[in-house]
C-alpha cells in the first residue's frame, strides 16, 4: 500500500508545482521536501509522474518555481556529499534527488535562455525578482557544486564503494577521505578487487545517469566545426577541481575492461539472476567516451545564456584524456586489451544451446573508447599491433561490419568500424599481422574458405560492397584505402579472395560506373595499386592473384583500351539508366556460407535511428606516407589536384553517408543526411550537374597504373598458354604449382615506393565523433528515455 500512496503524493507534489502561479519560498522545506522524503519511487516512476508537457510548463509559466527545485535538489545532493549519507532516508532523498534532476536538466537544455542557469551563483538569479537577494562573488556556480557533490558521492562509503571502517565507532570522514583506496575494482593502477555488492552497483549507476545527463547539453547545440567550442561541464568535471578525477577514471576504466557477461559460464544464467553490474559497465562506458571528446582547456564562466563558450585561452587540459594519454605499463595495456576484446567478442559467442550466454548490447561505445585509446595513446596503439592479439579486435569488428552491412540504422556503426581499420592499416604491423592463419568458426554469412585474416578482411569488405545498402558507397574509399595500405605486406591471398579482388576491379571498371560520377575512377586507381603493391613485393607466396588476374585479363586490357570519345560515353550512361544497380552482384560464384550464420538484414520498420553529419572524403581523412628503405615513414607533401586523377587528389571523394558532395564546399558547414539528400537531389535537377567530357576521361586515364601488370601478362600469359596446349591442361594445380615456382625477377618495371595512406584528425572528423557518439548515448539510453522527445539540435532522431 505504501507505495501506490507515495507515488500519489509525488504526483501531487508535482501538481502543485504546475498549477503554483506565484513563487514558493525556498524557505518552504515542507513543500520541497515532497519531491525527494519519499522512500519508493524509482527512475521509472519519476518519467512517468513528471511528464515532458509539465516541467515544461513550470519553465515557461513560474521559472522561479523551476529554478529552485534545481537548486534544492542540487543543495540535498551536497548536503549528502558532506554528510557521507549515513542513514537509509539519507540516501534515498540522495537517489531521489538524482533522479528528479536526470528528469528536469534536457529540458533546462533545449532552452537557450535556460542554459546559463546552472552556470549562474544565485539560486534564480535574475529571474522572477529574486534579484534582492544577497549575491555572494565567491558562491560557486550550481553546476560545479553538482558536479562536485556527485564526484563526492561517487565515493562515499557504505553508499557506493565498500566502506573500510575498522570498527563500529570509527568514523570515515568525506572531507579527508582518499578516493584511491576506494577504487571500484581491480585493473590499471589498482591491485584490490572489492567485494561485489549490488546495491553499490546501483547507487553508482544513478550517480552516473545523472552525470551523463549532466553532459548532454553538448546535445542541444547545432553541429559545428569548431573545436575550441568546449563542453563545460566535461571541461569542470574532468578539471583539477575535481580530486576524484584520478580514482574515478580508473574506476570506469576497470569497471568496464574487467567485466565477463559470461560469468562462471553456467548456460542460462542471464536469464536468472539480474546482472546489476552490466548496467553500471553501460553507463562507465558512455561516460568515458563522452569526457575523453575533449582534450582543450577549460572555459570560463560564461556572461552569456549558453553555456557553451568560445574560449580565447587554453586553460588545464582534460584530466580524464591526460591520464589515458599516460597508461604505459605492459600489463595495464594487456589488461585494457584483454578485457575490450573479450566484450567485443561476446555477441560472436557460439554454443549449442539456443540463448543461453549473455550478449552485450553496448559494442558501439567499446568501439569509441577503443577508437579513443588509440587515439590519444600511442604507445597502446603499438602495444596492440606488437603482436596477434589485434586480430582479437579486428575479427569481431568484421563481425559487426558484415552483419550491419544491410541496415540503414546501422550505418554510424559501419563508419567507426571502417575507421579504427583505416587507423589499424597505417602502421606496417597491422599487415603483417593479418598473414595469420584464421580458423575461427564464426557465425558469419560470407563463403567458407582455407586462408589467413587478410583473406577475412578482403571477403568481408567484397560483401560489404556487393550487398550493402546504397548509403554505404561513400566508404568505399575507405576500403580500399585499408585494402591498399596492408597490400605490401600479404604473403598468400587464397584463391576466394584473389577473385573477389578481380570481381571488384571488374565491377568498378565498366564504363557505366567510371562515367557516372566524378570520382569512381579512384575506386580503381586503389585496386591496380593494390594489386601492383602485391605483385611488387609479395610475387612469389601470391600464385592464386596471379592466376586470377591471367584469367580476368580482359578486364586490364578494357581499362587500357577505354573509350572516351562523346558518343561512348553517352552509351555508358544509357546502359547506367536500364540498370540501375551499383556494382555487378552476378559473376561472383558464392559458396555456402559458415556454420550457424544469418544473412544479413534490412532495419525493422520504425526503428529509431540518429542522422549524422557528413564524413570528409578520403583525402581529408588521409595524409600519404613513404615507407623508406628502412621501414620508416616520411610524409609525402600534398601537390594541389589539378585534374583529380588520383583520389587523393580528388575534391570530390566520398562525403556522409549520401553520395552528395555538397558538404565539400564549405568546411565550416555540417550537413545532416536529409540535407545531403535534399542538396543532392535539387543539384541533379539544376544545370550545373556533372557530366563526364573525353577531356575528363583522357585527364586520369592516361595516369592508370598499368604497367606492372601489363607486363606480367606480356610475360606470363605465353607461358601459361603453352604449357596448357603442350600439356593438354585443363586443370588448375599444375598452373599454380608453374607459378608458384615461376619469377619475375629483372622483369618488371622498377618497384614503385610503397606509399601508405595513415588516418589524420581535422574538424570533420571530429564533429562526425561528437553527433554519432551522442546519437548511440541517446539511443541506448530508452529505460528511462532521458532525452527522448525533447528538442536536440546536434543530430535528428528519425524513424526507419
Amino acid at each position: 500500500m505504501g507505495s501506490s500512496d507515495s507515488k500519489l503524493n509525488f504526483r501531487k507534489a508535482v501538481i502543485q508545482l504546475t498549477t503554483k502561479t506565484q513563487p514558493v519560498e525556498a524557505t518552504d522545506d515542507a513543500f520541497w521536501d515532497q519531491f525527494w522524503a519519499d522512500s519508493n519511487t524509482t527512475v521509472q516512476d519519476v518519467f512517468a509522474l513528471v511528464p515532458a508537457a509539465e516541467i515544461r510548463a513550470v519553465r515557461e509559466e513560474s521559472p522561479s518555481n523551476l529554478a529552485t527545485l534545481c537548486y534544492k535538489g542540487v543543495e540535498k545532493l551536497v548536503q549528502g556529499a558532506e554528510s557521507g549519507c549515513p542513514t537509509e532516508r539519507d540516501k534515498q532523498v540522495v537517489l531521489n534527488c538524482t533522479r528528479i534532476l536526470t528528469r528536469i536538466l534536457p529540458y533546462i537544455f533545449e532552452d537557450q535562455d535556460w542554459r546559463g542557469f546552472f552556470w549562474s551563483t544565485v539560486p534564480g538569479a535574475g529571474r522572477a525578482g529574486e534579484d534582492d537577494l544577497d549575491e555572494d562573488d565567491g558562491a560557486r556556480p550550481l553546476a560545479e557544486s553538482l558536479l562536485l557533490a556527485i564526484a563526492d558521492l561517487l565515493f562515499c562509503p557504505d553508499f557506493t564503494v565498500h566502506s573500510h571502517k575498522r570498527g563500529p565507532d570509527s568514523v570515515e570522514n568525506m572531507q579527508t577521505i582518499d578516493s584511491c583506496e576506494y577504487i571500484w575494482e581491480a585493473g590499471v593502477g589498482f591491485a584490490q578487487s572489492p567485494p561485489l555488492n549490488y546495491i553499490h552497483d546501483l547507487n553508482r549507476a544513478e550517480l552516473l545517469r545523472l552525470l551523463l545527463t549532466c553532459f548532454s547539453e553538448a546535445m542541444y547545440l547545432p553541429p559545428s566545426s569548431d573545436n575550441s567550442i568546449l563542453n563545460p561541464w566535461v571541461t569542470f568535471f574532468c578539471s583539477t577541481e575535481n580530486r576524484h578525477a584520478l580514482p574515478l577514471f580508473t574506476s570506469l576504466l576497470n569497471v568496464v575492461c574487467a567485466y565477463d557477461p559470461i560469468g562462471f559460464g553456467i548456460p542460462y544464467n542471464h536469464l536468472l539472476f539480474s546482472d546489476y553490474r552490466e548496467q553500471l559497465v553501460e553507463q562507465a562506458v558512455q561516460i568515458l567516451i563522452v569526457t575523453l571528446e575533449h582534450d582543450g582547456g577549460a572555459p570560463q564562466r560564461p556572461t552569456s545564456p549558453s553555456s557553451i563558450e568560445e574560449q580565447e585561452f587554453a586553460g588545464p587540459e582534460n584530466l580524464f584524456v591526460n591520464y589515458l594519454s599516460r597508461i604505459h605499463r605492459e600489463e595495464d595495456f594487456d589488461f585494457v586489451l584483454k578485457g575490450l576484446a573479450r566484450l567485443l567478442t561476446n555477441p560472436l559467442t557460439q554454443t549449442y544451446l539456443p540463448n543461453s550466454t549473455k550478449k552485450i548490447q553496448f559494442h558501439q561505445e567499446l568501439l569509441v573508447l577503443f577508437w579513443k585509446l588509440c587515439d590519444f595513446n600511442k604507445k597502446f596503439l603499438f602495444f596492440v599491433l606488437k603482436s596477434s592479439d589485434v586480430l582479437d579486435v579486428l575479427v569481431p569488428i568484421l563481425y559487426y561490419l558484415n552483419d550491419a552491412r544491410a541496415d540503414q540504422s546501422r550505418v554510424g556503426l559501419m563508419h567507426i568500424g571502417v575507421f579504427i581499420l583505416l587507423l589499424l592499416s597505417g602502421e606496417r604491423n597491422f599487415g603483417v599481422r593479418l598473414n595469420k592463419p584464421f580458423s575461427l568458426n564464426m557465425p558469419m554469412d560470407i563463403p567458407v574458405f582455407t586462408g589467413t585474416h587478410a583473406d577475412l578482411l578482403i571477403v568481408v569488405f567484397h560483401k560489404i560492397v556487393t550487398t550493402g545498402h546504397q548509403r554505404l558507397q561513400p566508404l568505399f574509399d575507405c576500403l580500399l584505402t585499408i585494402i591498399v595500405n596492408v597490400s605490401p605486406y600479404l604473403k598468400s591471398l587464397s584463391m576466394v579472395a584473389a577473385n573477389k579482388l578481380l570481381h571488384l576491379l571488374e565491377a568498378f571498371s565498366t564504363n557505366w560506373f567510371l562515367f557516372s560520377a566524378a570520382q569512381n575512377h579512384h575506386l580503381v586507381f586503389f585496386l591496380l595499386e593494390a594489386f601492383n603493391n602485391i605483385i611488387q613485393y609479395q610475387f612469389d607466396g601470391n600464385c592464386n592473384l596471379v592466376y586470377a588476374i591471367i584469367r580476368k585479363r580482359n578486364v586490364f586490357h578494357q581499362l587500357a583500351n577505354l573509350p572516351s570519345d562523346p558518343a561512348s560515353i553517352q552509351k555508358a550512361l544509357q546502359k547506367k539508366r536500364k540498370t540501375p544497380d551499383v556494382i555487378s552482384r552476378t559473376s561472383s560464384q558464392e559458396t555456402v556460407s559458415m556454420e550457424g550464420s544469418h544473412p544479413a538484414v534490412a532495419a525493422e520498420p520504425g526503428t529509431l535511428k540518429a542522422s549524422l553529419v557528413a564524413m570528409p572524403g578520403i583525402d581529408k581523412l588521409t595524409e600519404k606516407s613513404q615507407v623508406s628503405e628502412d621501414g620508416t615513414m616520411v610524409s609525402v607533401p600534398k601537390t594541389n589536384p589539378v585534374h583529380a586523377a588520383h583520389p587523393e587528389h580528388s575534391a570530390a571523394a566520398g562525403t556522409s553517408d549520401t553520395e552528395s558532395n555538397s558538404g565539400r564546399d564549405n568546411e565550416d558547414v555540417f550537413y545532416t543526411e536529409a540535407e545531403m539528400e535534399r542538396r543532392r537531389l535539387s543539384c541533379a535537377s539544376s544545370a550545373s550537374y556533372w557530366a563526364p567530357t573525353p577531356e575528363w576521361v583522357l585527364s586520369w586515364k592516361c595516369k592508370l597504373p598499368l604497367q606492372t601488370i601489363m607486363r606480367l601478362l606480356q610475360v606470363l600469359v605465353p607461358q601459361v598458354e603453352k604449357i596448357c596446349i603442350d600439356k593438354g591442361l585443363t586443370d588448375e594445380s599444375e598452373i599454380l604449382k608453374f607459378l608458384q615456382h615461376g619469377t619475375l625477377v629483372g622483369l618488371l618495371p622498377v618497384p614503385h615506393p610503397i606509399l601508405i595512406r595513415k588516418y589524420q584528425a581535422n574538424a570533420g572528423t571530429a564533429m562526425w565523433f561528437r553527433t554519432y557518439m551522442w546519437g548511440v548515448v541517446y539511443l541506448r539510453n530508452v529505460d528511462p528515455p532521458i532525452w527522448y522527445d525533447t528538442d536536440v539540435r546536434l543530430f535528428e532522431i528519425q524513424r526507419m
